[in-house]
């Protein structure tokens, strides 16, 4: 890390906005090796538990999202998921909209009495008010996201708001996944301000994320 922000007594949880964090990452040109993510932070305390929160469209015969959901549920991630909405916007285009931060929020409030360091995998300045919250708790805020990408992924208030800021960026060499993967997936993607409403393009894929 670049500088002491964490401690090895602490008692570390991490919650990934699934959805945000993928668009950082692909707007800053790699996929995430999610084995490697898990390392790094359980690594740098106690981690009590890691979410990972994403919509699944389950109205597909096949929904290319379900394997990786499958593979972090077995490989020590908590899942948590839910259907998405599809509707048509003013023009006619069919969109998906999977937003999941009340979820998020629930969890945060919930597991702010058992931790003392919380990983907030998202730029959505959204999350300012619950960072605020869970603070007056006693609870210390990393959030994880990147200001390098045109334009900026993460919300200024929310960078503001908390405890520390690790530039996703910066942490690439430690958790990019090498391509050789044996599935490929695509999650919904935010755009920068955080909003869930998407169209549809099964065409972008990545890969499985570590082996």
């Amino acid at each position: 890390m670049a500088r002491k922000i964490f401690y090895q007594q602490e008692r570390l949880a991490m919650f990934i906005d699934g959805a945000n964090l993928y668009a950082a990452a692909r707007s800053l040109g790699f996929d995430i090796d999610y084995k490697r993510l898990l390392e790094l932070f359980a690594a740098e305390g106690r981690l009590i538990r890691a979410f990972y929160y994403t919509a699944l469209v389950e109205d597909q015969e096949y929904s290319p999202i379900r394997p990786l959901v499958d593979w972090l549920d077995y490989n020590g991630y908590t899942m948590v998921t839910k259907p998405t909405k599809e509707f048509t916007d003013a023009s006619g285009r069919r969109k998906i909209k999977g937003n999941m931060d009340i979820e998020l929020a629930i969890d945060v409030m919930e597991m702010a009495d058992h931790v003392d360091h919380i990983l907030l995998f998202s730029g959505d300045g959204d999350f300012r008010r619950l960072v605020e919250a869970v603070q007056r708790k006693g609870v210390r805020v990393t959030v994880i996201s990147t200001v390098r990408s045109a334009p900026p992924m993460v919300a200024d208030e929310l960078r503001r708001q908390a405890d520390n800021f690790l530039e996703l960026q910066d942490l690439a060499p430690s958790i990019q996944r090498s391509h050789s993967g044996r599935y490929q997936q695509p999650p919904l993607a935010h755009d920068h301000t955080g909003h869930d409403d998407q169209n549809v393009q099964p065409e972008q894929m990545h890969e499985e994320p570590g082996e």
